[in-house]
């Protein structure tokens, strides 16, 4: 996934597992290092019979190989592929124009890089990798970020990284260079941290058993007194109560539940209920334009919107309000012609936060936020009795859920924080009693 196969290890892994297997290969690889397309060359001359690629404009870097290159590359010999290289390429105009709305999301890497054979990241991995460094505060430290991400993946046993395999590396790797915490921290201080809610999953062993097995040292320290599954994790899934999330649903919804909304609320719990809350607050914005979507408009400029068939909206935006205290702004446009007035939130104000107590790093009753990021789950309540180890509150930042736990055994007296809630590093969630 991170494009490591080199043109020979191509050739030879190819090769060896036809002529052992007879079976038909597929060889998918990315082309961070820009060696990519000989990779796909070399294996199709050892008779690979499928390679993934991409339209030259979405190709090349942490995607996938030029398609036209290789089929460019291949005519004239006996394995030409069936491709018109003319229709191909008048894809790649199309997809051209489109990847422009996307270049704030680029990863950044301007040129092919034998960087990833040290750091080892994955294609997909490396292009979200970054905004996620920039979002929690580590953009000045993208450089360390790679090299703690090739340590953390030796540290857990040099792991086959796929998802989601890359986002336990990852999610450590952040985790330890937020709280500048070196491999020799994690054994000495273990006991105290609140690792991300990956790790200590892929510890437990619910992403299956890893090649080579668990760092045995790192295990006992991130599940503490939890013991790891001795099983296969699907094994201990209950059977799902589809009434009953149907049931469930349509409270939620406020409507009949589609198949497709119970798989997916099953299937994505917490994620599901997001989309949910935005489409109730925004509508379905899936009709809207792709540059309108990401950008809006400016002043004085008209768009239209189809919302169903038969049916369009043209917007114009008038003009945008001053800032007002509580962080809003009004905005002044026109819906077919008919002047509209709307407030809005403005999520780049700099507007008065609330300041939360701190938790003192002394006071064993004190549980403190161990990074920023949203309270995604309140597990307790005052009053409840609590064992050392069990998770009061989970807290997630870009995609990195935290696990935070009860420094000891005690009674809940009082909870500072619910759902939805922003902390800061070293905010005060539950205090003991």
């Amino acid at each position: 996934m991170a494009g490591l196969c080199k043109p020979q290890a191509a050739y030879q892994l190819v090769k060896a597992l036809k002529e052992e297997t007879g079976l038909p290969v597929h060889f998918h690889t990315h082309d961070t290092a820009g060696s990519g397309v000989a990779s796909c060359l070399m294996a199709s001359e050892a008779g690979v019979d499928i390679v993934d690629l991409a339209l030259s404009s979405m190709a090349g870097l942490t995607a996938q190989p030029s398609l036209e290159a290789v089929v460019a590359a291949l005519q004239g010999t006996e394995r030409e592929p069936q491709v018109d290289l003319n229709y191909a390429m008048a894809m790649a105009n199309y997809w051209e124009r489109v990847r422009e709305f996307y270049a704030p999301f680029e990863s950044g890497l301007k040129g092919p890089t034998g960087e990833v054979y040290i750091h080892e990241i994955p294609g997909g991995q490396y292009s979200n990798l970054k905004p996620r460094a920039v979002e929690l505060g580590l953009g000045d430290r993208w450089e360390e970020l790679k090299a703690m991400y090739a340590k953390v993946n030796q540290i857990l046993g040099d792991l086959i990284k796929v998802t989601p395999s890359s986002k336990v590396v990852a999610d450590l790797a952040i985790f330890m260079l937020k709280n500048d915490l070196t491999e020799e921290d994690l054994y000495q201080r273990g006991e105290s941290l609140s690792f991300p809610q990956s790790v200590v999953d892929f510890f437990k062993g619910m992403m299956g058993q890893p090649y080579g097995g668990f760092n045995e040292k790192l295990q006992r320290v991130v599940l503490k007194r939890e013991k790891p599954l001795a099983c296969r994790p699907g094994e201990l899934l209950p059977p799902e109560d589809f009434e009953a999330k149907r049931t469930e649903l349509r409270e939620l919804l406020g409507r009949e539940p589609t198949n497709r909304d119970i798989l997916s609320a099953l299937l994505y719990p917490g994620v599901y209920e997001d989309f949910v809350d935005h489409q109730k607050t925004y509508s379905d914005t899936s009709v809207m334009k792709t540059p309108l979507f990401l950008y809006g408009l400016e002043i004085g400029q008209e768009d239209s919107v189809d919302i169903e068939e038969g049916k369009t909206l043209v917007i114009k935006l008038n003009a945008v309000g001053e800032l007002l205290k509580d962080g809003t702004r009004v905005v002044h446009f026109e819906l077919n012609g008919q002047p509209r007035e709307v407030r809005v939130k403005d999520l780049s104000a700099q507007v008065e936060e609330i300041q939360r107590p701190k938790a003192e790093p002394s006071n064993p009753h004190h549980v403190g936020a161990p990074m920023p990021g949203k309270v995604v789950k309140v597990l307790v309540n005052p009053g409840d009795k609590v064992k050392k180890g069990d998770t009061v509150v989970v807290v997630e930042a870009m995609k990195v859920e935290t696990a935070v736990m009860a420094p000891q055994k005690g009674k809940v007296k009082d909870v500072l924080v619910t759902r939805g809630d922003a902390v800061e590093s070293g905010d005060l969630l539950v205090v003991l009693e």
